[in-house]
């Protein structure tokens, strides 16, 4: 097994990679004040960004769900990673060769699991596109053709070719060092009667990839008439890919999703090609599987599910289609996104209209139509006699409970009145009222209950400057924390500028002592900025500083205060050597004052039963704070 990878190198892995490149792999960022970024939180539904990244930091922390910590962390929690896996891939990206402690250079039948199936899925690509080019491969490019698409568009897809015989591509991975159990891990590779076998064979391959552009797995579209294989092959669940959390073209689409706020989901490989070439890069495609809960994630970060978002389907005009668009309609409340449905005139899909009718017909044909609610519905009343008092009933019993789903009260009713229009009921009221009702029953029954009483993200930090009192922290002693509380506000103040802005408060910092910190919370910070050597070890290196208080947290909850503290934004607007010198001030004011009080109690319970000795040196400590306490009133951060 490979050794420890060397501090040193971790570092510059560290450094290399800015945590902010690395996150809007996965997520739209914007502006978040303070120099950090948010967006919403790949680790927890939520609707509006508690996720909050710190580039001049290196960090990032959700205020949700309470994940936080540095690049090498993210990557380790969405990729599920090893740390040694997590470095190795970020060291490729940054150009770095890692050194062991035991073993020298790592060898690459050592490297993780995850990164040795990339590497296999990247080499099969590139074997595939040569492969195209072959004699053999002629019917693939015909193929190709017929739909429109050239070299250059083949090219630009990494589309390929499987040769049709046995085990090409096993034997070409096998001369590159995978092992057989590698190749049937990944999916590349089946078992044979004497060995592994290639699973894909004579087919035209498409390279499915993550949304960090990685290649996770291939759909093979069938071109031969003695194949009997499926129309369409893909990569079976692997530990890199699962059918439910990938989109086909992602990888090309997302920068663009993200820049127009607007995806446009269609059905195959080649609809993605034609409408990307047609001018519509913010194409995406599921694979093999209907757009569910996993994509809608995966959209919903990019959109940021903002005001002006849109979501549009082109499902085919047929009857699978129009099944699949009820499906989608389903799942439409969890994006904010408004959705939409497109089909094209004759059912066509986008490959097919623009063959037939070129790149303006599928420019065209996304533009946003018709909502998906009012297709949705439509498709429900339309199977349903509505001339009959019976049928419109039917009707509207059915898309009454489609409509009841919907979670926003303003937008549940206007839905409904529409809904009246549908059916052809004049009484508007009669169906907004048993839509209502429906949702009631629905609530009652112990349905959706994300709208009572669920937390919808957001620092703790500000609405309107004050401080919102967050939920008890787990696994401290001691009273929960209260922010509206000024004690609490202010330690809360005095570590974010520790952590974030050392110089502004050392060396003076450094001589506070646990007890100054009434929050236990916080006094658990104080103590890991203790142990990694006081906030001026962040004078010289802040990144490294906050490796090491992070390192220094005895458990995750700890670590997830450090790291929401350090990207939390301050409560004041200029913060300087003034602004740090109250919160120096106030903190040690008020631990001067308790211990006051905790001395004068202690003198009030013994009465007359103190020995004169303890006597003068309790009245004299009490002196000697008293006049700490009014220097330090009067004199400020220059008493300390």
């Amino acid at each position: 097994m490979a050794g420890r990878i060397n501090d040193d190198d971790v570092k510059a892995v560290r450094d290399a990679v800015p945590i902010d490149s690395v996150v809007s792999e996965y997520l739209q960022l914007r502006n978040a004040g303070g120099g950090n970024l948010k967006g919403l939180c790949p680790f927890h539904d939520e609707k509006s960004p508690s996720f909050q990244v710190s580039p001049g930091k290196g960090l990032f922390h959700c205020f949700g769900c309470q994940e936080g910590g540095d690049t090498i962390a993210f990557v380790m929690k969405i990729d599920h990673l090893s740390f040694s896996e997590t470095v190795e891939r970020l060291a490729a990206k940054a150009g770095i060769t890692l050194r062991y402690e035991e073993g020298g250079y790592n060898p690459s039948h050592q490297r993780g699991e995850r990164i040795r199936l990339i590497e296999a899925h990247q080499a099969a690509a590139e074997f595939y596109v040569r492969a195209l080019e072959s004699p053999e491969a002629e019917i693939g490019r015909k193929f190709l053709a017929e739909r429109g698409f050239d070299q250059d568009a083949a090219a630009h897809f990494r589309v390929g070719y499987s040769p049709a015989g046995w085990d090409h591509l096993t034997r070409y991975l096998r001369g590159k060092g995978f092992s057989d159990k590698e190749l049937i891990t990944s999916g590349l590779s089946q078992d044979g009667r004497r060995g592994p076998i290639d699973r894909f064979r004579g087919r035209l391959m498409w390279p499915i990839s993550d949304t960090a552009g990685e290649i996770v797995g291939f759909g093979a579209r069938k071109l031969r008439d003695d194949d009997n294989g499926p129309k369409y092959l893909n990569t079976p669940e692997t530990p890199i890919y699962k059918k439910s959390q990938v989109l086909y073209g992602i990888d090309l689409a997302k920068k663009d999703i993200a820049k127009a706020s607007r995806a446009v989901v269609v059905e195959g490989y080649t609809d993605v090609m034609a409408c990307h070439l047609a001018g519509v890069t913010t194409a995406i495609a599921t694979c093999g599987t209907a757009f569910g809960n996993d994509h809608i994630k995966i959209l919903r970060r990019l959109l940021m599910d903002n005001g002006s978002a849109r979501v549009i389907f082109t499902f085919d005009g047929d009857s699978a289609g129009q099944k699949a668009a009820l499906r989608a309609f389903e799942d439409d409340q969890k994006f904010a996104a408004e959705t939409y449905i497109a089909i094209a005139p004759d059912g066509m899909d986008p490959c097919d209209l623009r063959l037939a009718k070129g790149d303006d017909s599928v420019r065209d044909l996304v533009e946003p139509r018709t909502p998906l609610f009012e297709f949705a519905l439509r498709q429900i009343v339309g199977r349903y006699d509505l001339e009959t008092p019976a049928g419109r009933a039917a009707a509207l019993d059915e898309a009454a409970a489609v409509v009841a789903k919907i979670k926003t009260s303003s937008v549940q009713r206007e839905v409904a009145v529409q809904l009246a229009g549908f059916v052809g009921i004049l009484d508007q009221e009669f169906v907004v009222h048993r839509v209502a009702q429906l949702a009631r029953w629905a609530r009652d029954k112990g349905g959706d209950t994300a709208e009572r009483g669920g937390r919808r993200g957001g620092a703790p930090g500000v609405r309107g400057g004050a401080p919102q009192q967050p939920a008890p922290a787990p696994g401290f002693s001691g009273p929960a924390l209260n922010l509206r509380s000024p004690a609490h506000r202010t330690e809360r103040e005095l570590l974010k500028l520790a952590l974030q802005k050392p110089v502004l408060v050392s060396p003076a910092f450094d001589a506070y002592g646990l007890d100054e910190f009434t929050a236990p919370p916080y006094a658990a910070v104080r103590r890991c900025i203790e142990e990694a050597g006081g906030a001026e070890q962040g004078l010289a290196d802040n990144r490294e500083y906050l490796v090491a208080v992070m390192d220094a947290a005895p458990d995750n909850t700890v670590r997830s205060l450090v790291t929401e503290l350090a990207v939390e934004v301050f409560i004041g607007k200029t913060i300087d050597e003034t602004y740090a010198g109250m919160q120096l001030v106030h903190v040690r004011l008020r631990a001067v004052d308790r211990r006051i009080n905790d001395v004068q109690g202690s003198l009030a319970r013994l009465g007359s039963h103190v020995a004169p000795q303890d006597l003068a040196a309790a009245q004299n400590e009490v002196w000697v704070l008293q006049q700490y306490a009014q220097s330090l009133r009067a004199h400020g951060a220059a008493a300390l």
